[in-house]
Parts: C-alpha cells; structure tokens; sequence
C-alpha cells in the first residue's frame, strides 16, 4: 500500500463557519477523520504548514511549501496539498517550477464548501486525490478537483462557486475519475529524479490592459517589477498611436533591463502577435517576450522561477521559451 504525506495549508476545505464568514481551522488530522474510507486505498500521514485562506498565499509559502516536500521525499510515495481555490491554479503553477520531473505525484486539491456541511464536495475530491497520488501512473504536479486531474501549468479557476471550479486551458485533462475509477488519458514518462528549486523573485507585475489605461501606470510597475506581464486583447497587441506612449515606455524600461512579457486576456487558444500590426510591429521595435499558449498563472510563476535565477536578459529568454511541465507548446 502507498504511502501519502497530505499537507495541510487551510483553504474552504478546512473551514468552520464563523459570524464573519469561512475560517479555516481544522487541521490536516481532523479533516481525515471525514474520510475514514481512504485507509483503503493508501497509507496517510500529515503535516501542517499553514491554515490560511489561500487569499493570503505569498512566494514565501510556495518555499515552505517545496522544503516540507524535499525534507520527506524519500519516505513517502506522494504527496497531496490541501489548499484554498483562489489561488490554487498559481500555487499549482508555482510548485511545477519549484519541482520539476518529480517522479511521484504531487496533487494539489481542495473544494468549494467545507468539509464539515452537509453538503460538500471536499470528501470527494480529498479521495480522488488520494486514489490518483497512490496510482502507479501519476507523476509530477497535478490539480485533482471534481473528478478531473490538471496539469499544474494548466490549471485555472473558471467558476467561483460552483463545484466544477477548475478548468484546463489549453491542454486536455490529463485523467478522469468517476465512481473511484480512475481513466487515465495522458501518461508522462518518469525521470528517474527530481529537480529541487528554492528561490523565487516576487517581484513580478501584472498589467491589465483596458480602453485608455494610462501608460504611466505601466511605467510605475515597471519601476517597481523586474518584470511585468502585459494581459492585452484576442491575439496581443498595445495601442499604437503616438499618445498612448506604450513604445515608449516599454523600450525605455527594457533596455534597463526590466523583463516585459505580452499574452492575451482571453481564456483559451493563446497569443499571436504577428497576425495584428499593433502587435508585430511591437515585436519588431522593442524586446518584449510573448506567452503564446501560456496561461498568466503559469507565466507569472515561470517568471519569479527564472528571476529567482539570473538577470541576463538572453538566459531569461531562453529559459522563458524552454518547456517546463508542458507549460508552452506554441
């Protein structure tokens, strides 16, 4: 029998209803004892991290996060992270660049109401979580959440409330699980290691472009980022006439060496910026890098990992462009 190390961060799984609403309060142990079942499918240890919403998850506990995995890799077959919705899809991402070709599972789960209501869908997606990271077929970092298994780089949160909160962009689920059967689709080949990482440069900005948005502002994060990603219209673009002052700013700030990356605000398909002449013609002038079919969780996580690791533009780039976790497949 496999033996899972579930680690606890908070979240709405952990959570007790309050006068001032969800709080999250029970601890790894105690939201165990909601499951009893699981005894049948792995072996389960905790240990407790953290209890927050995950509102409040930072660079910081991502770290935490990758230590309490190294210090007990080699006693443990797997590893789940209960964890809230709001920022799951990062702290997936995140982890997919702390700790790459990680021959055991890492599966990051949680729910939409707590564990201890009557009605709840934690119970299920903690077992699907357990029954996916005790198979012999998973590896890596995954999202298991309403019966289906996420890559970690693919990962967003697409509903608010409802119980189906988790959808993949760009890249087909990588499992399904229905009645505790799991369905795998997508195998991936087994390193025989992991690749620990354990910096990270928190300093990385996201720009929202919308109609009339002051370029000062941009400037403003740029010189307080070192870097900035640029979530523009459809396919990628900036505004291109001359009172906008978009090229500007961005060549200004880029040949300080600051790091600009453009992808688009729509969910699904990615960016192109050569079809539109407000985006080939940035491309042309200024040193901009482009996500393509990245998604903005994944980007800004590949950034802080990257910058956590040198500042020379060309190595930026080139570890930008490189694979991780099949996170960009332009």
């Amino acid at each position: 029998m496999k033996k899972i190390l579930m680690i606890g961060t908070g979240g709405t799984i952990a959570s007790k209803v309050t006068e001032n609403g969800l709080d999250p309060q029970l601890t790894s142990d105690e939201i165990l004892k909601y499951i009893p079942t699981i005894s049948d499918v792995c072996e389960v240890e905790t240990i407790q991290i953290c209890n927050i919403d995950s509102t409040n998850i930072s660079p910081d506990i991502w770290i935490l996060m990758v230590e309490t995995i190294r210090s007990n890799y080699d006693a443990y077959d797997g590893f789940v992270v209960t964890h809230g919705t709001d920022t799951m899809a990062y702290t997936a991402a995140a982890l997919s660049y702390l700790i790459q070709h990680s021959p055991k599972p890492i599966v990051v789960t949680g729910a939409q109401k707590p564990i201890n209501v009557e009605v709840t869908d934690s119970k299920t997606n903690l077992f699907d979580s357990f029954l996916y990271a005790a198979s012999d077929k998973a590896s890596g970092v995954q999202i298991v959440f309403n019966g289906k298994v996420i890559l970690g780089t693919r990962a967003r949160k697409t509903h608010s409330k409802s119980l189906q909160a988790f959808s993949s962009i760009n890249y087909p689920y990588l499992a399904i699980i229905q009645d505790s059967h799991l369905i795998q689709y997508i195998t991936t080949e087994k390193a025989a290691e992991p690749i620990f990482f354990d910096k990270l440069d928190a300093k990385v900005g996201l720009f929202k472009l919308t109609p009339g948005a002051d370029a000062d502002i941009l400037s403003y994060m740029l010189e307080k980022n070192d870097a900035v990603i640029v979530e523009s219209y459809g396919v990628g673009g900036i505004p291109s006439l001359p009172q906008y002052r978009y090229y500007d700013v961005i060549q200004q700030w880029t040949e300080k060496g600051k790091t600009v990356v453009m992808t688009t605000q729509v969910p699904n398909e990615g960016s192109d910026m050569t079809i539109y002449k407000v985006g080939n013609q940035l491309k042309d002038k200024v040193s901009v890098l482009e996500a393509y079919d990245m998604i903005t969780e994944a980007v800004l996580c590949k950034l802080m990992w990257i910058l956590g690791q040198t500042a020379d533009p060309d190595r930026i780039k080139e570890l930008f462009y490189t694979t991780v976790s099949n996170d960009i497949l332009y």
